[in-house]
């Protein structure tokens, strides 16, 4: 269950009228050893490129999982485009992230957690390019989330919540708050997001730009940026600080004075917003049909306010992210495209082209991992089907990527699976899906089905690598990841079909991809298994409710109830976009909830089902599992409900990671084998 968040991957041409696209991987030699679990706490993972002013230079986050720590350890790479030759450019501090150059490039500005103990906070810091030598520019109280560059380099913005106001009292457990449009997991009233201004030599104290009940979106990639001329930043505020308030607008922010001033005409459901090089236009991103949160698009008005050009939307694609060009003539914007995440140019005369990426998939969950420079050349990491995250270079937006960096070599050296987009119909829908078959397929053998079906659902499956994937093709599994609608690679009207129809109709496309299949001669009908994450758990247990018999089922992380997503969850009444009005507005929309959630049909639930659930999931509340587990126990149905004691929605630590994965695929195991 996803609304847009912080910063999912694969390749291909257009699917178009094609129902099938193979994506070939040479047949694997005896000597070659499968994909493992082990395996994916071996890939290195590669993101946020950064193309430096002069254009030769690029930097990366380049994190490798390390068990022991059980932390992702990162340091920011400097990668020569003409060479590919690397330096390690930050080192020793493995929680390193966001670097950005300095406009003139001699320095760059990293976050990195300092301190210790209740005393360990992320700040900012500023390094010499030619020296190495790094300064902390911050001192904040609390976390420092993200930061922009001031155009003549003397400074940087940055966003921090505040330190709660009555921390002496709370010390001594005068500590309750009240409540609002928050998840049922906290434990303290939202602090607000905002801006500060700090000088980049670090020798003043940081200046507050904004204060007040209004809030930076605690879920936003980039919810600041500087206008050319260094004297007004645009942001997006809310009303507060709760997470389930979430219209905002575009206001302009004086960063002498601190003076607000709300963009004519704003949107109330915006982000991104990013003014052209030449200080004359500001983009920014927003859903088609607010308050609904189907096709996200990016619009383009006067940088003073005035008539509101939706310049993407001839591409109907749900569009995650927005680079200007160097010339201010046209916007890089990317998001999920059939099978794979695609980038275009958008010009403001409304003419656009596709980046010819071929099997290069750009990475990003709800972004898009790309850097535009000079000439319009583009940095960006990406996956192939059969190789884990690198860097990637294109000299123009008519260039081929040319691949940097070879990190995930041995990774790609193993027998993995090949990967095939597939389409079927479904109702007047064409819904697609992506194969990965068993590395040693022989379409003369009978091989179980087993889905793995994707969140969101404004999201999609792609054909790029995928560990937990691979992991399971390697026992012998064919994969099948369908993208249902509501699924955001298809165009507006295949996302939207999914509006008050949370399972319904996804179900069917889900089926009728099955049925599909089944026409292949190698799918063995008798061994097929659900299973899926956040809305794909939602997907496992709504299809657990189907006549046909399932062998077993992974719901992880699974929404099974509705009401609980809209009362407790950190989107809360948010989801009304979705699911329809307030469910306590009428017994009619509270019975509506109840019949799109797939609790109502658990009276026929019969598949031995593992339950995944993080405890302080605000996302997707345990709860939701805990109705599940019963509903399944109390009939006699074999259930293992694993809770893990870590607030989020899903494991992100190695170690946590790492036994999610073996659970799954044990549970699969235990069934198909």
């Amino acid at each position: 269950m996803k609304i847009p968040h912080h910063k999912k991957l694969p390749i291909t041409k257009l699917l178009g009228l094609l129902t099938l696209l193979l994506l070939f991987r040479p047949t694997p030699s005896l000597a070659q050893r499968r994909f493992e679990l082990a395996d994916i706490g071996r890939v290195v993972n590669v993101g946020d490129p950064q193309l430096s002013p002069d254009g030769r230079s690029i930097l990366v986050v380049v994190s490798r999982p390390n068990l022991a720590t059980n932390r992702n350890e990162a340091e920011v790479v400097l990668v020569d485009v003409a060479s590919g030759r690397q330096r390690v450019l930050v080192a020793g501090r493995p929680t390193v992230k966001q670097p950005r150059w300095s406009p003139t490039g001699d320095r760059v500005a990293f976050l990195a957690r300092t301190g210790t103990g209740k005393e360990a906070h992320t700040q900012l810091f500023v390094q010499q390019l030619a020296s190495g030598e790094a300064r902390q520019l911050t001192t904040a109280i609390e976390n420092v989330q993200l930061y922009s560059w001031k155009p003549d380099g003397t400074a940087l913005a940055y966003s921090a919540a505040d330190a709660p106001a009555n921390a002496a009292e709370v010390a001594r457990g005068n500590d309750s708050f009240e409540v609002g449009n928050g998840s049922v997991t906290a434990t303290a009233p939202p602090a607000p997001d905002h801006i500060w201004l700090v000088s980049a030599t670090g020798d003043t104290p940081a200046r507050r730009l904004t204060s007040g009940p209004l809030s930076l979106p605690d879920d936003s990639s980039a919810p600041f940026a500087w206008a050319p001329d260094g004297r007004t930043l645009a942001c997006v505020l809310r009303p507060s600080a709760q997470t389930g308030d979430q219209e905002t607008a575009v206001y302009t922010l004086d960063a002498a004075s601190g003076a607000l001033r709300e963009l004519p005409n704003s949107p109330h459901r915006v982000d991104l917003p990013a003014y052209s090089p030449d200080g004359k236009w500001l983009s920014y991103q927003t859903p088609r049909e607010p308050p609904f949160f189907e096709s996200l698009e990016f619009d383009v008005v006067p940088a003073g306010g005035g008539p509101v050009r939706h310049l993407s939307r001839p591409l109907d694609r749900n569009l995650q992210r927005a680079v200007w060009s160097p010339d201010s003539k046209s916007l890089f914007v990317g998001g999920n495209d059939a099978a794979t995440v695609s980038i275009w140019q958008q010009g403001l005369d409304g003419k656009s082209r596709k980046l010819p990426l071929g099997a290069v998939s750009p990475n990003g969950s709800y972004w898009v991992e790309m850097s535009v420079g000079r000439r319009n050349a583009v940095a960006l990491t990406a996956n192939e089907p059969g190789r884990p995250a690198e860097l990637y270079y294109l000299t123009s937006p008519t260039a081929a990527p040319r691949r940097l960096t070879d990190l995930n070599h041995e990774t790609a050296a193993l027998a993995l699976g090949r990967m095939e987009a597939v389409d079927w119909q479904s109702d007047q829908l064409r819904p697609d899906g992506i194969l990965t078959y068993p590395p040693d397929f022989d379409p003369a053998r009978k091989y179980p089905l087993v889905l793995m079906m994707h969140g969101g659902p404004s999201n999609a499956s792609r054909a790029a690598f995928y560990g937990l994937g691979q992991a399971v093709a390697a026992h012998g599994y064919v994969v099948f990841q369908p993208n249902y609608r509501g699924s955001d690679n298809l165009g507006y009207a295949f996302q939207r079909a999914i509006r008050d129809d949370a399972g319904a109709g996804p179900g069917r496309d889900v089926l009728a991809g099955i049925a599909m299949l089944e026409k292949r001669d190698w799918v063995d009908t008798s061994r097929m298994a659900l299973s899926g994450a956040s809305y794909g758990g939602f997907m496992t247990a709504w299809l657990m409710g189907e006549s046909r018999r399932w062998r077993c089922a992974v719901a992880a992380a699974s929404v099974v109830d509705l009401l609980d997503s809209y009362n407790l969850s950190d989107n809360n009444i948010a989801n009304a976009g979705h699911y329809g009005p307030s469910p306590w507005l009428s017994a009619e929309n509270l019975e509506h909830y109840r019949a799109q959630s797939p609790l109502s049909r658990a009276g026929r639930w019969r598949t031995p089902t593992l339950i995944l659930h993080n405890v302080g999931d605000f996302r997707v509340p345990i709860s939701n599992s805990y109705r599940m587990y019963h509903a399944l126990k109390d009939n006699g149905v074999p259930v293992r409900f694993v809770a893990f004691p870590i607030a989020a929605h899903v494991p992100g630590d190695p170690v946590r990671s790492a036994e999610w994965n073996r659970l799954w695929l044990d549970w699969l195991d235990q069934y198909l084998k």
